[in-house]
């Protein structure tokens, strides 16, 4: 995939942004991730100490690696 910068709105669709993150190379990717973990914990530094978050009715799905019983 060749760099380009282009301003249209049908280059933001899900689709076109998961090819562009998929072009990245794995250093990339992790990197990517570290930034966004940077720019949370920036914005919330608490984020971490919460507890029992439940899940928000619409769009928003919490997810979870606890069992439920």
């Amino acid at each position: 995939m060749e760099p380009s910068i282009s301003h249209s709105r049908s280059e933001e669709t899900p689709e076109a942004k998961a090819r562009w993150f998929q072009s990245l190379s794995l250093e990339e990717r992790m990197e990517m991730l570290c930034m966004f973990t940077d720019m949370i914990l920036g914005a919330n530094p608490d984020i971490l100490e919460s507890k029992d978050v439940k899940p928000v009715a619409g769009r928003i799905r919490v997810l979870s690696n606890r069992r439920q019983t």
